[in-house]
């Protein structure tokens, strides 16, 4: 129990040290009944020292009679996340979904003798959860970093005697990204656990740092189903099986990207699609793999849910996500639907971002999507803007809104003037067509811009600028 509470004692301290002066801003405001906790020696009035209680505890159990969690099913936490679909919402995680999470480091083979290095954000399910909780589950040792850092990397794996990272895509293609060095397959590490590394990127990992398996996996944070690749398949998220289907119902359906909804056929009903053909994953819902859904509006919850999927009354999941399942049965992602991508290892809710670039006075509507860069893993964000008549573009003044309102990754780095845009039959805009028209001046009319960091602006997407993006001379 001493050594429990010593974890969670560090882990929090590391947490709330760099956010208790947001905190502080915001007190006066925050309503009757919410009590705020923070980690420092001294804590400004209005806030709880968690270090002063934890000074005067019991190091003996916890009385069952102090155990708040009546069932499995009972909040845990919540977690914000897109979604897929529009703004953050706050996902309910159950105890259950907890101790689920917390079990995936020792399912893919995870002991207590790892040490564990963590440098993703643990505003995250995969950083809190499979990494912190997989940690305490295990009894394993958890090194944390405070930033990821591509330079110090390997030398914090050597330092530490790590044998077990936590990744993301991006990651693993910052690290390759590198300039190459002698002794780089000098560590310990045996695993690396995560999801999103794209197959070349993958590939490439092995080839320059040794004999690592990477055990990627699929999940969303509020999601009912898991995919888990043990096999080390490059590409792939895991496989299926006879017995995998029992415990977890799933198919891949046909999408209609210009209705932006599922297809269904004469009769009402969705469309399995053909091995090797991408389709949209849903996921039964019942009573062996229920879906909590949100926080607040019962709203955001339904519309995660689709109805009368192959026969009356059925009840599936929407992940938002498509993917592709081989002949072999190995399934592997293939992209995003709906108001959200993937950009440096982020989800970007595309509503957010329109809404906080509406707020400008010379914008009239924004349609905001991803679009594919050669080298990058997701996808980049590009605004589509319609200027208010006899309103001018203030390219320098778009640039400071998305940089003081978004964080970094969600800020849009191309921009597209358009006279009109096309809406879908429930009036939705459309975006399958601008995002496949991409960002390129040779096939777009439309005058084109590039949020430029060095010159805080927005500036002229010229051809040569195009030339120099594609050829990987301008970073992104």
């Amino acid at each position: 129990m001493v050594s429990d509470l010593c974890f969670i004692y560090l882990f929090l301290n590391f947490w709330f040290l760099d956010l208790l002066g947001t905190v502080e801003e915001i007190l006066p405001n925050l309503p009757e009944g919410i009590t705020v906790w923070g980690m420092n020696d001294s804590v400004p009035q209005g806030v709880t020292s968690l270090k002063e209680k934890l000074s005067t505890a019991s190091d003996k159990p916890v009385p069952r009679s102090y155990h708040v969690a009546s069932s499995l099913k009972a909040p845990h936490l919540y977690i914000f996340t897109s979604g897929t679909t529009g703004l953050p919402k706050a996902a309910v995680i159950t105890q259950l979904q907890a101790l689920k999470g917390s079990a995936g480091l020792w399912a893919f083979g995870c002991t207590a003798n790892d040490v564990i290095y963590i440098t993703l954000p643990l505003y995250h399910s995969s950083g809190a959860l499979l990494g912190i909780g997989g940690c305490v589950e295990l009894g394993a040792t958890c090194v944390l970093k405070k930033k990821f850092s591509a330079s110090q990397f390997w030398n914090d794996c050597r330092k530490y005697n790590v044998t077990v990272f936590q990744y993301i895509g991006e990651l693993c293609r910052y690290l390759c990204k590198q300039p190459k060095r002698e002794g780089e397959k000098d560590h310990r590490v045996r695993l690396a656990v995560g999801n999103g590394v794209r197959s070349d990127v993958w590939r490439e990992f092995l080839d320059r740092f040794g004999n690592i398996k990477m055990c990627e996996l699929y999940g969303a944070t509020e999601g009912n189903i898991c995919f888990m690749n043990h096999t080390g398949k490059i590409g792939s998220v895991g496989r299926t099986n006879f017995f995998y289907k029992l415990l977890f119902v799933f198919d891949l359906i046909k999408y209609d990207f210009q209705k932006d909804e599922p297809t269904r056929n004469e009769q009402g009903w969705c469309i399995h699609v053909k091995k090797g053909e991408p389709g949209l994953l849903i996921s039964r819902v019942n009573e062996k793999n229920p879906f909590f859904g949100y926080a607040g509006s019962k709203k955001h919850t339904e519309k995660k849910l689709l109805y009368d999927v192959f026969k009356k009354g059925d009840v599936y999941f929407n992940t938002g996500d498509l993917m592709v399942q081989d002949q072999n049965n190995f399934l592997y992602f293939w992209d995003r639907i709906g108001d959200t991508f993937r950009w440096k290892g982020e989800n970007v809710a595309t509503t957010e971002v329109a809404d906080i670039i509406g707020m400008l006075d010379f914008i009239q509507e924004t349609n905001v999507y991803g679009v594919t860069v050669p080298d990058y893993e997701g996808k980049a964000g590009m605004a589509s803007i319609i200027l208010k008549p006899n309103k001018s573009l203030d390219l320098e003044k778009f640039y400071e809104q998305v940089l003081t309102f978004l964080p970094a990754y969600a800020c849009p780095r191309f921009l597209r003037i358009q006279e009109k845009m096309e809406t879908t039959g429930t009036f939705k805009l459309q975006k399958f067509q601008l995002a496949e028209e991409g960002f390129s001046p040779l096939k777009i009319s439309d005058p084109l811009y590039f949020m430029d960091n060095l010159k805080k602006s927005y500036v002229p997407l010229t051809k040569e600028l195009y030339n120099q993006i594609l050829l990987g001379e301008v970073k992104l």
